[in-house]
């Protein structure tokens, strides 16, 4: 009985991802869709360290996405949160032991270690760690050390020395508004730096993402580079209360968003839903409104471990265990993204030149 039940999970398992759309439809402006770099090659090294960037690039990257905190110092940094007890070893370091404490962010109450509270110096005494061990590799531990935007910008400018096509930066703020209130605003400092070394205009490689509003459109003020909207499959933007990301996926709230940004970054299940056992369901209209209202569309995130993948697609029944990502993004990619986010270049790129091509 055992053996039948295990053979049928497995058939389960693998079985095809999402019925076909009929017609596979065109990005916004005709070309193909970009693959960006979640916090690099953020599934085989530690998330946002230069290891992670660079191999995101070898593997064909179109853009690497830094999320930027600030330290005590004002030095914009690559952390996915300012709270960094999961991202490096500070927990495990007795003179920093005094700095830990609690904190309300966006309305949560956050217990750790966090970046406003530690100089550039004192932060780069730390080591990047893996932030998922139970999923992926932590042979990379204790290698790297925090970078800065400074650092990335730099690193990104060799790298695009003699290349055609220069590979861009989406760096992500996090939690401006609460930045913002404790004298730590990202706009200046982020503006600054993306100027210095030469991101000018609408045409510049680059986006700047934030899942609050109030930060978008201060940006928007400032500068004219591209922006995009982030939205979360529930609740709404931490700066607007009583604002939901599912009215601002609306026809009228994505004409909202075309007066300040120029793409949005929707959590990919409001894009192609689950269904029942988690199988990837039928498209809604996302992404047909959003073009509808000259918004690019960036879905977030594709990820190649079993835990992550909808039914169909998973290669077996060990979360670690790597499936078909790239049939997952596949289905995606027909609904006319024009780009991904993705921990796994690796696969992603392939996937959107094989549809590309085809």
């Amino acid at each position: 009985m055992m053996r039948r039940f295990t053979a049928l999970l497995a058939l389960m398992l693998t079985a095809g991802c999402a019925a076909e759309p009929v017609t596979a439809q065109a990005t916004l402006d005709g070309q193909p869709p970009i693959v960006i770099a979640h916090r690099g090659a953020s599934g085989e090294r530690p998330e946002h360290t230069l290891a992670s960037y660079r191999l995101a690039i070898e593997l064909g990257a179109d853009y690497i996405e830094p999320d930027l905190v600030l330290t005590k110092d004002g030095i914009l940094v690559a952390r996915h949160e300012n709270e960094i007890s999961e991202t490096t070893d500070v927990a495990n370091r007795p003179e920093f032991a005094d700095r830990r404490t609690s904190k309300t962010i966006d309305g949560q109450k956050v217990t750790g270690w966090f970046t406003e509270d530690f100089t550039l110096a004192e932060l780069k005494t730390l080591r990047a760690r893996e932030r998922l061990p139970k999923l992926r590799s932590t042979d990379y531990d204790g290698q790297y050390d925090i970078p800065t935007f400074e650092e990335i910008l730099t690193f990104l400018a060799e790298t695009n020395k003699g290349r055609e096509r220069a590979v861009g930066v989406y760096p992500e703020t996090k939690h401006p508004a609460y930045f913002a209130s404790i004298g730590l605003p990202h706009e200046g400092p982020l503006l600054a730096m993306l100027n210095r070394f030469g991101y000018r205009g609408r045409a510049a490689p680059v986006f700047i993402q934030s899942f609050e509003v109030g930060n978008l459109k201060a940006l928007r003020a400032k500068s004219d580079l591209p922006l995009i909207q982030l939205m979360d499959g529930e609740g709404g933007p931490a700066d607007t209360p009583g604002t939901s990301y599912a009215a601002m996926a609306s026809p009228a709230g994505l004409a909202a968003v075309a007066a300040y940004a120029d793409g949005i970054g929707p959590y990919k299940e409001m894009v192609i839903p689950r269904g029942a056992l988690g199988r990837l369901g039928d498209p809604t209209d996302l992404v047909r409104d959003a073009h509808a209202a000259g918004l690019k569309v960036h879905p977030w995130t594709f990820r190649r471990e079993n835990y992550f993948l909808p039914l169909g697609v998973k290669g077996g029944i060990n979360p670690a265990g790597h499936g078909d990502l790239a049939a997952e993004i596949d289905a995606y990619l027909k609904t006319g993204i024009d780009g991904l986010f993705s921990d796994n270049p690796r696969e992603a790129v392939p996937a959107v030149k094989a549809r590309a091509g085809g």
